[in-house]
């Protein structure tokens, strides 16, 4: 237990170093010796635990997304019809508590790896949620499901980035879930001030 607790310690450590360094380096700069000096780690016990930078920053992600997909949870279980806002606005709490990390990971940092996974990730969990969403409701998605969910993510990710990078941010949280749910149900004509079409 005592090693347990030990190893998740010095991940952390190792983590947090290598958020630090990224933001005031950039992760091409850096090197292992950087990252383990500043979390005052030895050299044999990084490379106990990490190939090397690369693949501790893919930890950092996946801890990110482990995170993430915990505080979603609650957020996304029994809603049937789904578009609440709930889940935005957690992830918008969760990048406020985790701001450097999100920073670093979707920025692009490390070859674009990091964000990719992220991406990946958020579009696989949100299309099976859609296609659930439509089987619970009996309706018959007109776009496909998982060009839909990344569209969606793709979006989302736009708004969490510009969220990140604001140390105070432009506007509360739950504003920004009320915008982007008049938008989700309106659509971009309707939100850009336009009244649709006649359509008969």
């Amino acid at each position: 237990m005592a090693e347990d607790r030990r190893t998740r310690r010095t991940r952390r450590a190792l983590g947090t170093a290598l958020v630090e360094l990224v933001l005031e380096r950039g992760f091409s700069a850096l090197t292992v010796e950087d990252i383990t000096e500043r979390a005052d780690v030895a050299r044999a016990t990084f490379y106990a635990h990490f190939k090397g930078k690369d693949d501790l920053f893919a930890r950092v992600a996946t801890d990110l997304l482990e995170q993430l997909a915990q505080r979603l949870e609650p957020a996304v279980s029994g809603s049937a019809v789904g578009f609440t806002g709930k889940p935005l606005l957690e992830m918008l709490r969760h990048v406020g508590d985790e701001r450097d990390t999100y920073r670093v990971v979707l920025r692009g940092e490390g070859d674009g790896k990091p964000l990719q996974m992220f991406v990946d990730s958020c579009a696989a969990a949100t299309a099976q949620e859609f296609k659930a969403r439509a089987e619970r409701n009996s309706v018959q998605p007109r776009i496909d499901a998982d060009l839909l969910a990344r569209v969606w993510v793709g979006e989302q990710i736009a708004v969490l980035r510009w969220w990140a990078e604001q140390d105070t941010p432009p506007m509360p949280a739950e504003e920004v879930v009320r915008m982007l749910l008049d938008l989700a149900l309106h659509g971009r004509y309707w939100a850009s001030g336009f009244t649709a079409p006649d359509q008969g």
